[in-house]
């Protein structure tokens, strides 16, 4: 039994083939999305290595880390090996790593096109298993001035205060918005209610001269432009 033990024991490797230590000579980018994970949680289970149980983790949720996001506290115990220290520990880096690039997004500022909108509003409703709408409120060079959840709703639908919406343009000087909210289910195509009101946020947007320039439809992989679709004229 100790030399089973010992066999899935790190510290028994090659020092050149611990993720610690490899990280150390070879640097970050060196290692395998499983060998971060080990450093993450610093020891497997009596039958697994922590890279081998990091490996089992990461297949469960596809070999996709934006997938292993979506994983709670809980799921994460359900495998041998993981108690709630591990779990939290793997919950909180993953989530630094969706804060930093939401960050990044944000350094760019000034919106483009529909795919500047997506890499703005994507870390912040890729992952979520329920629908939320935001806005972004622009200046008249397109640079952000503020993003807001306007609504938060269940996994098929959220209600829009469409007089809120303008009236946070109207408290901050906005000269155009742009609408931003994310299907769960994947689907990339917009329902009638997402068009009627898109249709009333423009109504309301003309007689403020307060400009509707996107609504983007944001799943964890891509994107539905009205305005690219021509869905705004």
């Amino acid at each position: 039994m100790e030399e089973k033990k010992k066999a899935f024991s790190i510290k028994h490797w090659a020092e050149g083939d611990r993720p610690r230590e490899k990280l150390l000579h070879k640097g970050k980018t060196a290692l395998s999305d499983a060998e971060l994970i080990a450093i993450l949680i610093g020891s497997g289970n009596r039958e697994e290595s922590a890279v081998e149980l990091s490996k089992r983790i990461l297949l469960t949720a596809e070999n996709s880390l934006n997938e292993l996001g979506k994983f709670s506290v809980k799921q994460l115990m359900k495998f041998k090996g993981i108690g709630e220290a591990k779990a939290i520990s793997i919950v909180a880096a993953l989530e630094l790593g969706r804060r930093r690039r939401g960050e990044e997004a944000l350094q760019r500022k000034q919106i483009t096109s529909s795919d500047s909108v997506f890499e703005v509003m994507q870390p912040i409703l890729g992952d979520l298993n329920h629908e939320e709408f935001w806005i972004i409120y622009l200046n008249n060079s397109n640079k952000i001035l503020q993003k807001i959840q306007l609504s938060k709703g269940g996994i098929t639908g959220t209600l829009v205060d469409i007089r809120l919406a303008f009236k946070n343009a109207l408290e901050i000087g906005a000269t155009s918005i742009i609408l931003a909210h994310n299907h769960p289910s994947g689907t990339l195509v917009p329902s009638t209610a997402d068009k009627q009101l898109t249709q009333k946020l423009k109504i309301a947007g003309e007689s403020l001269d307060i400009k509707i320039l996107d609504h983007l439809i944001v799943t964890q992989k891509s994107y539905f432009s009205f305005a690219d679709e021509g869905l705004l004229s």
